[in-house]
């Protein structure tokens, strides 16, 4: 009984969920957000309530900011490259007048 109640109530470590599991971040986060379960409301010592973020919502959107930084990412460097590939065709028609 001892052992039972240990694995109930006693804190233990939660495998974070990988964040590669193929759902999409906007989803997920609009998702936690549509439930409701984004914030929670802790009252302080001092009689205050404040309201914080669900850790699972933070990582819902942090996710979000990692897919678009990936995407500035891509565009920035494809940018670049068309860019100098531009530059290099110019130079060739001023050249050839």
């Amino acid at each position: 009984m001892k052992n039972y109640l240990a694995k109930m109530y006693s804190s233990r470590n939660i495998p974070v969920e990988n964040s590669s599991s193929g759902k999409n971040p906007n989803r997920v986060a609009g998702g936690i957000r549509g439930q409701g379960t984004n914030t929670i409301a802790m009252l302080g010592e001092d009689g205050v309530e404040r309201i914080l973020p669900t850790q699972k919502y933070v990582q819902a959107l942090e996710e979000q900011i990692r897919q678009q930084q990936v995407a500035i990412t891509t565009i920035n460097r494809k940018l670049t490259r068309l860019s100098t590939a531009h530059d290099h065709l110019a130079a060739r028609a001023t050249s050839s007048t």
